[in-house]
């Protein structure tokens, strides 16, 4: 048998890859019990848009746009109405993407429920229900 590939820790430490699997297990964290949920709604789109152009909004963008740019690597976002931006999470630690689950709804209005997070301005949301508001016209001559 192979013995361990061994590898230098900040302080020059030898590591065990075997060991390190195990720090980083065990470094994950639980959300917090006390997290509130609540329900948002606003637009699944890219985080690039938002930020550089404040004109775009929540009904006023491109989802083609929108979508290419989220085709193209852009973090995904739910934008509100009032303009604030929440980053998707997972419920769990270490946290997983929710890319996949959220690719359906880019470019269109949303309903989304789950634990609501906001530290130092940054919002996110761990979500447990979402489904598209077909009412909500967006205003595709927005950006």
């Amino acid at each position: 048998m192979k013995p361990p590939t061994l590898l230098r820790g900040a302080c020059g430490v030898a590591l065990s890859a075997l060991l390190i699997g195990t720090a980083v297990a065990r470094q994950g964290t639980k959300m917090d019990p006390d997290a509130k949920t609540a329900t948002i709604e606003g637009a699944v789109r890219d985080v690039a848009c938002p930020i550089q152009n404040p004109a775009g909004t929540a009904t006023r963008f491109s989802p083609k746009c929108a979508l290419d740019c989220v085709k193209h690597g852009s973090p995904i976002i739910i934008l509100t109405n009032t303009g604030e931006i929440y980053t998707p999470i997972s419920a769990g630690m270490p946290d997983f993407g929710q890319r996949e689950k959220l690719m359906p709804f880019v470019g269109k209005y949303v309903r989304a429920t789950g634990a609501v997070f906001e530290r130092k301005g940054a919002r996110a949301i761990a979500i447990t229900q979402i489904r598209e508001l077909e009412n909500v016209h967006i205003d595709t001559e927005g950006e």
